[in-house]
């Protein structure tokens, strides 16, 4: 996993998680990577320091002290994701249709999470409908 920092043509900055930078490079060409703040596809990697590593224990004493910081912050972000798709009702492939649906106030607003393809939400984002897409934890956790 490497974190990339990120740059669009509207200049906002923001940080990237990737498998590798061959992601990175696949997915921006594949336009799947997005400004946060914009939603714009057109977004560059920014140069950054490189890390070099000096040596087998200078690197294992370094896994030891990021662990603690990154364990309980992942377990939050699970748990959040876990209580959003508790709370919301799963509407499934009819995501995109509902979302529209309470957008425009022809049905009751509500929480909902469901399946959308990706051009299916750059449509609802278009649209200036507000939609998160997240990973959502298994349904055996929600209860």
């Amino acid at each position: 996993m490497i974190v990339l920092n990120l740059l669009c043509d509207h200049g906002h900055h923001f940080e990237g998680w990737f498998a590798s930078g061959e992601e990175f490079r696949s997915q921006s060409q594949r336009q799947l990577v997005h400004c946060p703040q914009c939603q714009t596809s057109a977004v560059s990697q920014l140069p950054s320091a490189p890390h070099v590593k000096r040596g087998g224990a200078e690197l294992a004493s370094q896994d030891k002290s990021a662990a603690p910081v990154v364990a309980p912050a992942m377990a939050q972000l699970h748990q959040a994701l876990v209580s959003m798709a508790r709370e919301a009702e799963n509407v499934g492939e009819r995501f995109p249709e509902e979302a529209r649906r309470i957008h425009y106030e022809e049905t009751p607003a509500r929480n909902i999470r469901g399946v959308a393809t990706i051009n299916e939400t750059r449509e609802l984002l278009d649209e200036g409908i507000v939609v998160l897409p997240a990973p959502v934890p298994p349904e055996e956790e929600f209860h």
